[in-house]
C-alpha cells in the first residue's frame, strides 16, 4: 500500500465544498468528483454503511488508517444511488483539500488488504486512468454538444460517466490517448475495420442468419457488410473482421505470426466504410447496415477483458435458433413489444491443432434498429449529462427530460409523470423478461446497459429489446423441457446452471441493477420520491406473483419476501483483480448481502 500512496499526488483533487459535480464547468474537477461519489457509492453498499441521521453528514470509519472520512450526504438513496459531497479526514484543517478519488481508494484499498493482498496500487491505478478519461470525454463533448443524426448511435454513445456503483467505470487500460479519442463512443469515433483473410482451414464458423427460408453463411454476411472492400479477399477464404486496436496487439502474438507466415491468414488492411463504438466499446454500429458486430477487444474494461469466449459465440446462435421457434411465438404472442436483438451468426480463427486463437473472431449481429428509431439503453436514458457536456438548458438527463416534456405537455405533475412512466416501463420492458423465465426457465442478465426502452412518439416506454450472447442462464430445473426444444441446447454453450445461482444473478440484473437503478435515478435527479415508487413497484410485483396475469418466474415472490438480496460488489471484484469472464459463471465476481429495501417498502 505504501506504493499505492504514492500515485495519490498523480490525481487532481476533488470540487469546491457545497458545489454539485454535475453543475461543474471544468471537465477535469467534474471527472474527479463524480469519481470520488462512485467510489464512495461502492463502499457504502459493499460494507453495509447504515445511513446517517437526516442532515447528518455520513461517517466513514478507517480502522486500518486510524481515521475516518466525513461525507456530505446531497441525497441519500434507499436504492443505493447517493449523492456525496466532498470527504475530508476527520479532524482535518478546514483549509485541508477534500480527499481525492485516487487517495480515497487507497485508503479503501488499505481496509481490505487481508482479503485483496497487493491489489492497492491496481485499484488505485484504473480509478487515476478512468477519472483522466472521463475528463477527455467531458472536455471533448462540451466541444461537440449537438446530438449526432442517428438516434440509435446518439442514446448509445451518451454514456459519458458510465456505471455509478462502479469504482472505474471508464478506464481503457492499453489504450492510448490518440487511440481513446478516436476509438471510444464518448468521443463519437468512428474507424474503417480491419479486414483479414482467413484460409478455410483454420475457419470456424457457425450461422442461423436465415433470408427467405435459407440460412446464410456468416462469409457471406460480412463480404456483403464490406461490400466493394470485400474485392480482394483472395479466392476461397473468408473476410474476418477485427477492430483496429486488436489488430495491433495479435500481430505480436506467435500463434497469429506463424498463420501469417503459412498463409493462413492474410491482412487486408483498414478500408471501407467507418463503423461507430457503441457503449459496450467494442460492440460496432453503422448506420442503415443490416447487422452490428461483436468484435473482440483485449482491453480492460470495467471487470474484465472484452475478448469473446466460444461458447459465448456458439451461445447466441442457440438462443436465436431457441426463440426462433414455438417458444419465441408463445412469447411474443403474449409481449409483441418485446425481442432479444439476435447474435445468429459469427466467424472465428481455430489454430492448426484444432484450440481457438483467442481474440480472432467477430459476432455478426442482427441490426433491428433505423436512425429514426427512439430506443435507448437505460443506461443512457437515466446518465447524467454534467453541465460542462450538455447544451445550455438541457435537462440534466434524457429521462429527466422525458418527464419534463409529458409534463408540459399534459399539464400533469412531474411526480404523477414519473410514477406512470415507471409503470409502464415495468409492464413493457421487465414483464416480458419475467415471463421468459418462468415459463422457459431462460433468466436474461438485463442490467441497465444490456436492456434497450422503445419510446413512443410521446415519450412513453412501449416496448423493449435485450442484448448480450453472455448473458443468458438456462436454468437447469428446466433442462429437459429446454432440450426437448432444441436438441443438443447449452452441449457447447456452457449456460445451464443451479437455479440457486440463476436466482441469485437474475435478482441482481433485473432487480437491482436495473428497476432498483431506475428508481434510484429518478430519485437522485430529484424527479421523483423513491419510495413511492417502490411502492409502485411492490404493487407490480404482487401482481406479477400471484394476479390474475401473474408469471410462473420466481422473482416476484424472492424480490417481495426476502429481506436480504445479493448483490454483486464491483469495487471489491476489482480490488481482488477477478475477471467477470474467466472462470465459472458462480465465482465470476464477488458478491455481498444488502437490505432489500423492496421488502422494506
Amino acid at each position: 500500500m505504501a506504493r499505492a500512496a504514492q500515485a495519490v499526488e498523480a490525481a487532481p483533487r476533488g470540487s469546491s465544498e457545497g458545489a454539485d459535480p454535475l453543475d461543474g464547468a471544468d471537465p477535469r474537477a467534474v471527472a474527479e468528483a463524480v469519481t470520488v461519489e462512485n467510489v464512495l457509492r461502492c463502499w457504502v453498499r459493499e460494507r453495509n454503511l447504515p445511513a446517517p441521521p437526516r442532515g447528518a453528514a455520513l461517517h466513514v470509519p478507517l480502522p486500518a488508517g486510524a481515521t475516518e472520512l466525513v461525507v456530505p450526504v446531497r441525497h441519500w438513496s434507499p436504492t443505493g444511488l447517493h449523492r456525496f459531497g466532498p470527504a475530508r479526514q476527520a479532524g482535518a484543517p478546514a483549509s485541508a483539500p477534500p480527499v481525492g478519488a485516487a487517495l480515497l481508494a487507497a485508503l479503501l484499498a488499505r481496509e481490505t488488504a487481508a482479503e485483496a493482498a497487493d491489489q492497492g496500487l491496481d485499484l488505485v491505478a484504473r480509478v487515476i486512468d478512468s477519472a483522466r478519461r472521463t475528463a477527455v470525454f467531458l472536455t471533448d463533448r462540451a466541444r461537440r454538444p449537438d446530438p449526432t443524426p442517428d438516434a440509435f448511435l446518439d442514446a448509445e454513445q451518451a454514456l459519458l460517466l458510465g456505471h455509478p456503483l462502479h469504482p472505474t467505470p471508464k478506464s481503457r487500460e492499453g489504450m492510448t490517448d490518440e487511440e481513446l479519442l478516436r476509438l471510444s463512443p464518448e468521443t463519437r469515433g468512428a474507424f474503417p475495420l480491419h479486414r483479414v483473410a482467413v484460409a478455410p482451414q483454420v475457419l470456424a464458423t457457425e450461422s442461423a442468419w436465415s433470408e427467405h427460408g435459407a440460412t446464410v453463411p456468416a462469409p457471406d454476411l460480412t463480404a456483403r457488410l464490406f461490400g466493394p472492400a470485400s474485392a480482394d479477399v483472395p479466392a476461397g477464404h473468408a473476410l474476418l473482421p477485427v477492430h483496429p486496436w486488436q489488430w495491433r496487439r495479435l500481430r505480436e502474438d506467435d500463434r497469429v505470426a506463424a498463420l501469417l507466415d503459412a498463409g493462413l491468414l492474410t491482412d487486408l488492411g483498414a478500408h471501407g466504410a467507418p463503423w461507430s463504438p457503441t457503449s459496450s466499446v467494442r460492440t460496432l454500429y453503422r448506420t442503415g447496415a443490416p447487422a452490428m458486430l461483436k468484435l473482440s477487444l483485449g482491453l480492460r474494461i470495467t471487470n474484465s477483458r472484452r475478448e469473446n469466449l466460444r461458447k459465448e459465440l456458439h451461445r447466441g446462435v442457440e438462443v436465436h435458433r431457441l426463440l426462433r421457434g414455438e417458444l419465441g411465438r408463445a412469447w411474443h404472442a403474449v409481449h409483441p413489444g418485446f425481442d432479444v436483438v439476435r447474435d445468429p451468426a459469427w466467424l472465428a480463427v481455430d489454430h492448426p491443432d484444432g484450440s481457438p486463437v483467442r481474440g480472432l473472431d467477430a459476432v455478426i449481429r442482427h441490426n433491428p434498429f433505423g436512425p429514426s428509431d427512439d430506443v435507448t439503453c437505460v443506461a443512457a436514458l437515466c446518465a447524467p449529462r454534467p453541465a460542462c457536456a450538455r447544451r445550455p438548458g438541457e435537462p440534466v438527463s434524457r429521462l429527466a427530460g422525458l418527464v419534463a416534456g409529458i409534463a408540459a405537455r399534459t399539464g400533469r405533475p412531474p411526480g404523477a409523470v414519473c410514477a406512470e412512466w415507471f409503470l409502464r416501463y415495468l409492464h413493457a420492458v421487465v414483464r416480458p423478461v419475467l415471463w421468459l423465465d418462468g415459463e422457459a426457465g431462460v433468466a436474461l442478465e438485463a442490467h441497465q446497459q444490456n436492456t434497450l426502452v422503445v419510446l413512443d412518439a410521446d415519450g412513453w416506454p412501449a416496448g423493449g429489446r435485450y442484448r448480450d450472447n453472455q448473458g443468458y442462464y438456462f436454468r437447469a430445473s428446466h433442462r429437459a423441457a429446454l432440450e426437448a426444444r432444441l436438441p443438443g441446447i447449452g452441449d457447447r454453450s456452457d449456460t445451464f446452471v443451479d437455479d440457486a445461482v440463476a436466482d441469485e444473478r437474475f435478482a441482481y440484473y433485473l432487480g437491482v441493477n436495473n428497476v432498483l437503478g431506475l428508481i434510484g435515478a429518478f430519485g437522485s435527479q430529484g424527479l421523483a420520491d423513491e419510495r413511492l415508487l417502490l411502492a409502485a413497484f411492490r404493487g407490480f410485483l404482487a401482481d406479477a406473483a400471484a394476479g390474475p396475469h401473474r408469471t410462473r418466474s420466481t422473482l416476484p415472490v424472492r424480490l417481495l419476501e426476502e429481506p436480504l438480496l445479493r448483490c454483486k460488489a464491483n469495487l471489491l471484484t476489482r480490488l481482488l483483480g477477478m475477471d467477470e469472464l474467466v472462470g465459472p459463471v458462480d465465482t465470476q465476481s464477488v458478491y455481498v448481502t444488502l437490505a432489500n429495501p423492496v421488502y422494506a417498502a
